[in-house]
């Protein structure tokens, strides 16, 4: 994640699309983050765009109606032929030359604006898809604080095992049920045994969680056998987006031990649309910093860059709506919030520890961060945290309570980035609705 600002970056920018200049748009020139999509009710090829304030440049046809340099020309094809995971490859210096002539071409009283106006579609106008090819999908562990809470549900005197503070733990999830926001997904059946059940028994989950997460995209590939030194990692990073690693809690504390979650956390993974690349955070790079009672992080694991830049400062969100909130027009309500600065390792250690065996990482795998929590009450990144584990209902604006997610229930995941002298950076939404477990058959 290359720290440094250029022009693109100027707060001052103002662009020819005039709903990206609101101060509270998440899409302004300074973001332009990439997503694929087609037009509602067509069977198009799914093509590649930037979001630009509530727009949608298409970049095909920007490839195809608008004049550019050569070079640029060049950067453009694979993005006009649909292919995401082609234009990651390329690495960042070519995402970083793309940037900066969008950001030019959009710019206020741009010579190409009259060009790209013809190439945009409003974004209530499109269906939204994950975003590129997922080869494979990692979560971590790195939210300290949601680890120690979880923790001491379980083990009261050590809620941290040992290697938490040494390793980044992580186990490896599945990409082929990863969705984007807006889609449901059917409540898991699994197998479950409460502590005074005399044997186990199978059926619908009963304890439903979510989890506030960010998923970090990679970009660019290592060989099998070749690890990636922490000084390389941040330019295998194309992008962030949110994520959201739906539990099933019940299932997950019968099937954990020894080997981690399986079935708990493969039914569904909801991401948001929009991958917001390094560039765009880079104005809310933070110092990455541990407490000198914590070890600190071993030399494969350091680096004087990720200590002076390595963390972001990015607000974190949870919003609920249940049925009965829908039904009476009542919005989301917000949960809890929270600070990814908070988290225990930056993304360039995710990268360069994942890789540290020789695991050949490749453009398209996505790495999830873990639940991120906050170090205060109310602050928890799950139902299971708010809700100590079920023991303590949330009461709703609605007057309903909830310890875990219920049918019809719809979990909102927001994020945004926000500091003086930059221009306010957001992620979009990632939803999801939880519907019905399917019946059993007879």
């Amino acid at each position: 994640m290359s720290a440094e600002l250029d022009t693109t970056h100027d707060p001052a920018l103002r662009s020819w699309v005039e709903s990206a200049n609101a101060a509270d748009a998440d899409f302004p020139i300074q973001n332009l983050p990439y997503g694929r999509f087609r037009r509602n009710h067509t069977d198009e090829p799914w093509r590649i765009g930037i979001a630009i304030g509530d727009q949608v440049l298409d970049l095909k046809l920007a490839a195809e109606q608008c004049p550019w340099p050569t070079d640029v020309a060049a950067l453009l094809q694979p993005l006009a032929a649909g292919d995401l995971n082609a234009f990651m490859d390329l690495g960042p210096d070519a995402r970083r030359t793309l940037r900066t002539a969008l950001s030019q071409a959009l710019t206020e009283g741009s010579e190409q604006g009259p060009f790209l106006e013809l190439c945009l579609v409003p974004q209530t106008e499109v269906e939204l898809s994950v975003p590129c090819r997922i080869g494979d999908y990692t979560d971590f562990y790195t939210g300290i604080h949601h680890a120690t809470t979880v923790g001491k549900l379980f083990r009261p005197d050590n809620p941290l095992l040992p290697n938490y503070k040494w390793v980044p733990i992580g186990y490896h999830g599945r990409g082929s049920s990863i969705v984007t926001s807006g889609q449901g997904f059917r409540r898991p059946r699994g197998q479950f045994k409460g502590p005074d059940d005399p044997h186990p028994s199978f059926g619908p989950c009963k304890r439903l969680d979510y989890e506030l997460e960010l998923g970090a995209f990679i970009g660019g590939s290592n060989a099998m056998g070749e690890p990636i030194d922490i000084e390389d990692a941040e330019d295998r990073l194309f992008g962030v987006v949110l994520l959201n690693d739906w539990s099933a809690r019940d299932v997950q504390a019968w099937e954990y031990q020894p080997l981690g979650p399986f079935l708990s956390k493969s039914f569904a993974t909801t991401i948001s649309p929009w991958i917001v690349t390094p560039e765009a955070l880079a104005p809310f790079r933070v110092a990455f910093e541990r407490s000198a009672d914590d070890p600190q992080p071993l030399p494969y694991l350091d680096s004087a860059a990720n200590r002076a830049s390595g963390g972001l400062d990015i607000i974190l969100e949870v919003w609920l709506q249940t049925a009965a909130m829908r039904e009476a027009d009542q919005p989301h309500q917000r949960l809890m919030a929270s600070n990814f600065r908070d988290s225990y390792w930056t993304l360039a250690q995710l990268i360069t520890h994942h890789a540290s065996n020789g695991c050949n990482l490749a453009s398209g795998d996505l790495l999830g961060s873990g639940t991120q929590s906050g170090p205060q009450p109310g602050q928890g990144g799950s139902l299971l945290e708010l809700s100590a584990g079920g023991k303590q209902p949330l009461a709703l604006a609605s007057g309903e309570q909830r310890t875990f997610l219920q049918d019809g229930d719809s979990v909102l995941l927001r994020a945004y980035c926000e500091r003086g002298g930059a221009r306010r950076i957001g992620f979009g939404e990632c939803e999801g609705t939880v519907l019905p477990a399917v019946a059993p058959r007879g």
